[in-house]
């Protein structure tokens, strides 16, 4: 290969895509074991790499030149390949830097606590250091390398202004996962996660719960690539612009459309059309349900509603995971926060608001299949609905309206 990444285990990798929106180059991604790394990268069969966990550090010694920021930090994640001569680069400060600067969160006299120790979190200190933080402690569970411990973080750090994850706690598949309990540092006023996979981990959500300024990676590994790929051909990029340009691209072609409203407004019908829009795969919950277990009716008649609610639940926690798909909630579905926080890491949720006299009863909504049984489920449901919406979209027209309106964001 020509350009791409290299690193243990990359199945979910956005770098092939980021990197071939801009157009220069096809992009590959290599996984390589620990003992085919030495070969592979003095084999020199290639042109320029990006580098990920867990090689940022095992690469150096095999480098014939090394940047003095990336030499400073202690870790290398873009390596180009001049005549034979390989170079080591470090793009992930300025990358992170980008990000930082991005949040609005400020680091100057600041105490910051950076979650583990590897090469990301030898970058995140880097850039700390630059952006004037008073104090910057590392966190690990050995306590190792001049680290803490997480137990010592929560009693001598809990005093901490910024945190910084960089550990892989809570990245995709293990997305309900959160490194630290928030709670115990009462003093935040920013959180940053490297992790870009979800688009908002469960620190991140639960940063925001607690109205403490935070930001998912996503930006940081959009800004580093476009650096790197500077470095690749050897040219001068409009770094701020084109990080923007593919930054938006990018997230809004991963963030999951996700349709709440109340039973018969439309979200199956609607989701169905936006999906073949924008060349999404389409899921419903309620459909995923029956599938497994058969109609509705019949399950809440033989084994009650709070069955089917767990069940929902269960079938809401395997697709929040997934991006860039369009999901159809049942009606119910928002009633539960758990069901609304799963959705959130990856998902946006646009309420189709479809007037109650508009919706037409049927036998498989049990809940509500008669008339008057929609006034009152809609009088009960409405507060959550709107609450639990990012957008809150006009149901009572025609669906390909109501889809446009879904595809704009309206």
């Amino acid at each position: 290969m020509d350009y791409g990444l290299i690193g243990e285990k990359l199945p979910h990798s956005f770098s092939k895509e980021i990197h071939e929106k801009l157009g220069y180059y096809q992009y590959f991604l290599k996984e390589l074991k620990p003992e085919e790394l030495e070969d592979f990268i003095l084999s020199r069969n290639y042109k320029a790499l990006n580098v990920t966990i867990p090689y940022k550090q095992a690469v150096i010694p095999l480098l014939d030149e090394i940047s003095p920021d990336a030499q400073a930090i202690g870790a290398v994640n873009t390596i180009v390949n001049r005549d034979g001569v390989l170079y080591g680069y470090n793009t992930d400060f300025g990358g992170m830097r980008a990000l930082i600067e991005r949040s609005g969160i400020v680091l100057k006299y600041k105490k910051v606590l950076i979650l583990g120790t590897g090469g990301t979190s030898l970058t995140a200190t880097a850039v700390c250091e630059r952006l004037g933080a008073k104090e910057i402690r590392r966190v690990s569970r050995s306590g190792r390398g001049g680290a803490i411990t997480y137990e010592e973080a929560y009693e001598r750090c809990a005093d901490a202004d910024v945190l910084i994850n960089t550990t892989p706690c809570g990245m995709y598949p293990n997305i309900f996962d959160c490194p630290v309990d928030l709670d115990r540092f009462q003093n935040l006023s920013g959180v940053i996660d490297a992790i870009y996979n979800p688009l908002q981990t469960r620190l991140i959500l639960s940063a925001r719960e607690r109205g403490i300024e935070a930001e998912g990676g996503l930006y940081m590994l959009v800004a580093q690539a476009v650096l790197a790929a500077g470095l690749f051909l050897t040219k001068e990029l409009d770094t701020v612009a084109l990080t923007n340009q593919i930054y938006e691209k990018i997230y809004f072609s991963k963030r999951n459309i996700v349709l709440s409203g109340m039973p018969a407004s439309g979200k199956s019908t609607v989701g169905k059309l936006v999906a073949k829009e924008l060349d999404r795969e389409f899921l419903d919950t309620d459909a995923l349900i029956v599938a497994r277990e058969g109609n509705i009716r019949r399950i809440f008649e033989e084994k009650g509603e709070k069955y089917f609610r767990d069940l929902e639940s269960a079938v809401i926690r395997e697709v929040a995971p997934l991006s860039g798909k369009v999901i159809s909630l049942g009606g119910g579905a928002i009633l539960r926060k758990e069901n609304v926080d799963a959705l959130r890491h990856n998902g946006a949720i646009f309420f189709i608001d479809r007037s109650p006299e508009n919706l037409v009863p049927t036998d498989d909504r049990p809940l509500a299949d008669k008339k008057e049984k929609f006034q009152r489920l809609y009088d009960k449901r409405i507060d959550t609905y709107l609450s639990t919406a990012d957008y809150i979209i006009d149901g009572d027209c025609d669906p390909a309206d109501v889809a446009d309106s879904v595809i704009n964001g309206e």
